[in-house]
C-alpha cells in the first residue's frame, strides 16, 4: 500500500527545497492541495516552530524553514 505524504510534509519539503517562498508558490507547486489546505498547514507549522513567516508588507509573507537557535534542535518532530 502506498503511503501519501501529509499536507504538512508536502509543505515542509517544498519550502526546504526552495529555501524561501510564499503561499501562492506553495499552492502552485502542490497541485493536489487547495489554497486553504496550504494556509492551514503553514499556519500550524509556523505556530509549532517548523516554519518562519517573514512579513514583506501589504499582506505578503515569505515562508522559510525555521533555523535552530544555539543549543536547540529544529525542527521539532512533526505530529503524526
Amino acid at each position: 500500500m502506498t503511503q501519501h505524504p501529509t499536507v504538512q510534509n508536502q509543505v515542509i519539503d517544498l519550502v526546504q527545497r526552495a529555501c524561501a517562498c510564499d503561499l501562492e508558490e506553495i499552492t502552485r507547486h502542490c497541485t493536489n492541495l487547495t489554497w486553504n489546505q496550504v494556509f492551514l498547514a503553514v499556519d500550524g507549522l509556523s505556530r509549532s516552530g517548523h516554519l518562519r513567516l517573514i512579513f514583506q508588507g501589504r499582506g505578503l509573507y515569505t515562508v522559510t524553514v525555521r533555523q535552530p537557535l544555539d543549543g536547540q534542535s529544529y525542527p521539532p518532530s512533526l505530529p503524526s
